[in-house]
């Protein structure tokens, strides 16, 4: 049993239908939904305009992704009420990974800028660059922060340490 202050691992997510297959990772950007609460919810399913991601007609199951149909737009993570959806490309480059995801503290980290890395409890994984700050009406003024990190700490990274 996991300390119940603990966010889940990554191999508990991966057992879940919102996280996308090895192979669909490795084909560049994708929606990875960390939701682990069955309740009323589904404004990803109602952003995603390519339906990449169904809740169902029983409105408190977990959303499944179809990770074919994702585009990695981002819409979702805005979306996500609860903070549970990231944008994740493990093929950004031959030796890092993009990680995106919502951000809403001020001050916000600015394009290039070095940060530091952090994952579902917080911890410092390591550097990263800030290489794109997505914000618009569509996403309910929720930004999305995209940082570039070393490949082995792409699955994990899930925020930036606040200054």
């Amino acid at each position: 049993m996991r300390n119940r202050f603990l966010a889940p691992k990554t191999e508990e997510f991966k057992k879940q239908p919102g996280y996308p297959s090895e192979e669909r990772m490795s084909k560049g950007m994708v929606a990875v939904i960390e939701c682990e609460q069955e309740i009323p919810c589904n404004p990803c399913e109602t952003s995603c305009p390519n339906n990449a991601i169904i809740v169902g007609d029983n409105i408190t199951d977990l959303p499944e992704l179809f990770g074919e149909k994702c585009v990695g737009c981002g819409l979702c993570v805005a979306k996500c009420p609860g903070q549970a959806i990231f944008m994740i490309d493990m093929t950004y480059s031959d030796k890092t990974a993009l990680v995106g995801f919502p951000y809403e503290y001020l001050p916000m980290p600015q394009k290039d800028q070095e940060v530091e890395a952090v994952n579902r409890n917080g911890e410092i994984l390591g550097k990263g660059i800030v290489r794109k700050i997505q914000n618009s009406r569509t996403m309910d003024k929720t930004n999305v922060i995209y940082v570039e990190v070393i490949k082995e700490i792409g699955e994990e990274v899930r925020s930036i340490a606040r200054k």
